[in-house]
């Protein structure tokens, strides 16, 4: 290109370009600068070259669609939780905690381990007789009538309660 031509095109430049863009360059050039003089810091450095290095490690082993992913999520679960849905869970939790730590539940689950221990300790040295007239023995007892009737009352009710 002829020495002319050049001066022309560097003149045509000049004219064309108005003061917001030579600002706008000017300002663009300041900030490449300034992150450039960041870079020189060494702390800086460093973090950079660790997060570039875990990066490729990451995309190495796949997980970085997985972590992609998963930042998805997490937004969507955001986006999702509305005041409404985080009020209902709070009033959930209220109410399990207010029903584990009710005195009815303490009292059932007291009454409930020591029925357990005292069945263990009295049926712990019981040497089962065997037998077809055994059993009928022990079915004619009115304790294990009132047992078996207990145990078939709570698996109706439970069923009821559960399956209805």
């Amino acid at each position: 290109m002829p020495e002319d031509e050049t001066a022309r095109l560097i003149m045509a430049a000049r004219e064309a370009m108005t003061d917001s863009m030579v600002e706008r360059i000017a300002e663009t050039g300041s900030n490449a600068l300034e992150v450039l003089d960041r870079l020189n810091d060494e702390a800086t450095r460093d973090a950079i070259h660790l997060a570039l290095d875990r990066l490729t490690e990451l995309h190495r082993i796949g997980a970085l669609d997985t972590l992609f992913d998963l930042v998805a999520i997490m937004h969507a679960s955001k986006s999702a939780s509305t005041d409404n849905i985080v009020d209902r869970l709070f009033a959930f939790f209220e109410q399990m905690v207010n029903t584990l730590g009710s005195d009815n539940l303490s009292r059932l689950a007291e009454g409930a381990t020591s029925a357990m221990e005292d069945a263990v300790r009295e049926t712990k040295d019981a040497k089962p007789k065997g037998g077809v007239l055994s059993t009928f023995s022990l079915l004619s007892k009115p304790e294990s009538q009132k047992s078996l009737m207990f145990l078939l009352s709570l698996g109706e009710n439970l069923q009821k309660r559960c399956c209805d």
